[in-house]
């Protein structure tokens, strides 16, 4: 195994083991359609429509939509700019909107049947429904991704690992890190243009107390 192999094994285990001594726990379940279209040269447009729910599943928490471009610098590097609208259960039992806009640098690289891809992820968010005043300032998160998918020969299936991490900048919050995502899943390559990925997601909140939330995830993705 290579270094870079090793690496990426190690950062999407790192934080694994650090899940007691909680306070909260919950169940939720995502739903996700992505469609994405090619519309000049080295230029995509991309789009994904989602629905998030928790309470054990049996509350919507978030409904949102994202719209956005990606530019391929080269079979490498691409870059990427996304603009999200949402519909969000707020304190007051009511769905407020809020926007976000994220700016994206993505690696991929091919390691044999091992594909590596990393994502760097700018992003400031926007409430309309204040409690007080620090709601009315905007939250910007550094976030940084690193995923795994093995492309299994010959075979529709390929079973993927991730993790990711979450920076709090510009803010007062005295954590490094306030949020962390472990992912692991599988895609079904229903053909050349569709695929579906089921995945189970553990999501630890580490501001304003520590908060664990376990998701599955059903994504359904299409090339036009």
């Amino acid at each position: 195994m290579t270094k870079i192999r090793k690496l990426t094994v190690i950062f999407i285990l790192s934080g694994m083991g650090h899940t007691a001594h909680t306070q909260e726990k919950d169940f939720g379940i995502w739903y996700s359609l992505a469609v994405e279209k090619k519309v000049a040269k080295n230029l995509d447009f991309e789009s994904d429509i989602n629905l998030r729910t928790y309470h054990d599943a049996g509350e919507i928490e978030e409904g949102f939509i994202d719209v956005g471009l990606k530019y391929k610098i080269n079979k490498t590097f691409s870059s990427a700019f996304t603009y999200r609208f949402t519909e969000r259960m707020e304190k007051d039992d009511n769905f407020h909107p809020r926007h976000k806009w994220v700016v994206d640098f993505r690696a991929k690289k091919a390691l044999g049947d091992l594909d590596v891809s990393g994502r760097l992820r700018f992003q400031q968010r926007f409430k309309t429904y204040f409690r007080d005043e620090n709601d009315r300032e905007p939250k910007e998160h550094l976030r940084f991704r690193i995923k795994a998918v093995y492309d299994i020969p010959k075979c529709p299936l390929n079973p993927y690992a991730s993790s990711e991490l979450f920076f709090p900048v510009f803010d007062h919050v005295k954590k490094t890190i306030d949020q962390q995502r472990y992912t692991a899943g599988f895609e079904y390559n229903v053909s050349k243009k569709q695929s579906l990925e089921i995945e189970y997601i553990f999501q630890r909140d580490l501001h304003p107390k520590p908060t664990d939330m376990n998701i599955i995830s059903l994504n359904y993705n299409i090339k036009l």
